[in-house]
């Protein structure tokens, strides 16, 4: 599932490319997040519709963890991305990695700092800074690159809390936390839409398939998987994916968009490769030896 979403998440930049060229930032993360709630919530509610399994509920946490995972990440995101460059754009989300480790060693049981778990982060961060080349520190020249930079940042640190909170929820049915996160995420970044830019546009019949595929694939069904796996790896494990993202999207520019292919890609495939086996050594062996059990 790891795998599954770096690769995912990695072909996503190609199409919010394409999707930006027919409507705006917000407007984009509004349609998205939007499209994903009303599938996730039919898929929920013909799956029985329940959503806490025990009495124990929490829905403040739930409330919140749903903002973090998505609406306030894409607009923070999208609204970074107009003055920062896409490289500054992949290092900061790779860094969600790194300020992961002290809050789920804080906040979850089980996820204490290791000298190999810290060691295999920033081995990984480096392959993701060496992937990503000069260009990942480059300045825009725009005034307000600074508080662009900051945006990403916050953006990493939003995945970073929604993933503590989630894996601290009481027991419960994750096609109903998917659809409750997403549908409390709607409830801001629509409203939101509106006051920033708008009434909203009218896309071209392409921009509304696109939207259409980012709201299906890498936002409902991704967020699926990115549940099932903070709610049963943990969400250090998790954290792993932000390290692959931009190694995909490398490579699927190479592949699709023709781009050159550089030398630095293998070095940089094996330093991530290598800290995520630093990392997760005990994870992956239990993974490969004995199979995935809750806690692993």
């Amino acid at each position: 599932m790891v795998a599954t979403l770096g690769l995912v998440w990695g072909a996503t930049f190609l199409f919010i490319e394409l999707a930006l060229e027919g409507i705006t930032p917000f407007w984009l993360a509004a349609g998205r997040i939007g499209f994903a709630a009303l599938l996730a919530v039919a898929i929920w509610q013909l799956r029985g519709g329940r959503l806490f399994l025990t009495q124990d509920t929490s829905w403040g946490a739930l409330a919140v963890s749903g903002l973090f995972n998505s609406a306030v990440p894409f607009m923070l995101l999208s609204w970074g991305q107009q003055t920062v460059s896409s490289g500054f754009a992949g290092v900061s989300m790779a860094s969600g990695a790194l300020i992961m480790l002290p809050l789920a060693h804080l906040f979850v049981p089980g996820e204490r700092i290791t000298t190999r778990r810290l060691i295999g982060m920033l081995v990984g961060f480096a392959g993701v800074t060496v992937l990503l080349g000069g260009q990942a520190f480059t300045s825009s020249g725009d005034p307000l690159e600074p508080f662009g930079r900051l945006a990403c940042i916050g953006a990493a640190s939003c995945y970073a809390i929604s993933s503590v909170l989630m894996r601290r929820l009481p027991p419960v049915d994750p096609f109903g936390l998917a659809a409750m996160a997403l549908v409390f995420g709607s409830m801001l970044v629509i409203p939101a839409a509106f006051v920033v830019e708008g009434p909203p546009p009218l896309p071209d019949t392409r921009t509304l398939w696109i939207v259409a595929l980012l709201g299906l694939i890498p936002t409902a069904g991704a967020n699926m998987l990115r549940i099932l796996v903070i709610r049963s790896a943990g969400p250090v494990f998790m954290s792993l994916v932000s390290y692959q993202v931009p190694m995909w999207s490398v490579i699927l520019g190479i592949v699709i968009l023709g781009e050159p292919f550089r030398p630095a890609l293998l070095v940089a495939m094996g330093l991530i490769l290598l800290g995520v086996l630093l990392s997760q050594w005990g994870a992956l062996s239990r993974l490969f030896g004995r199979g995935v059990t809750p806690n692993s």
